[in-house]
């Protein structure tokens, strides 16, 4: 099971890899968001993948019985889906808004800071 789980992280890197390398806006943050659950996927992966017993230490004992679950990996995952969900929404937002300042999806037409008719900027203060 882990091998599946590793070759499925390592299709979702690559394909968020692939798609943060195009030149469209809406397809660099899916890759965004692509890349993050193959992260999250990962640390999921390396918390060790068991139907063991919840992490609860009974009465009189130092350490719990057996296997237990990790609730580590777990509790950051939770935390990074919030935190990436977040990003995501700030960043389609802020995606938005470009495209209906610029009227433009592509990077390499929404390049307002180097116009072509302007002389170029001082290079001293």
């Amino acid at each position: 099971m882990d091998y599946v789980l590793a070759a499925l992280v390592g299709c979702f890197i690559a394909a968020g890899i692939y798609l943060l390398l195009s030149r469209s806006v809406i397809r660099m943050l899916l890759g965004l968001v692509v890349f993050g659950n193959g992260v999250n996927l990962l640390i999921f992966t390396a918390g060790r993948l068991t139907r063991a017993a919840a992490p609860i230490v009974p009465a009189g004992l130092n350490q719990p019985d057996g296997p237990v679950a990790n609730p580590l990996p777990q509790a950051l995952i939770l935390t990074a889906i919030v935190i990436g969900f977040a990003v995501f929404s700030f960043l389609l937002v802020l995606a938005f808004r470009a495209y209906q300042t610029l009227d433009a999806d592509n990077t390499d037409t929404m390049r307002v800071a180097e116009p072509v008719d302007e002389p170029n900027p001082p290079l001293s203060y």
